[in-house]
């Protein structure tokens, strides 16, 4: 069930299922964000050298 569901209940159960669901997707939300943005600085800074590190 979701919570756009008409049989949605916000009993404690829920609270806490869709606090964890969401507590976990703003930490996997914010890792991606973190390695996109330090992608982007690492190729702009790098960018036109040659380097041979990985």
């Amino acid at each position: 069930m979701f919570p756009f569901c008409f049989e949605w209940v916000w009993d404690m159960p829920h609270m806490v299922f869709m606090g964890g669901l969401w507590y976990a997707l703003s930490i996997i939300g914010a890792g991606l964000t973190f390695a996109v943005v330090k992608s982007i600085i690492d190729m702009k800074s790098h960018d036109g050298q040659n380097q041979e590190h990985h």
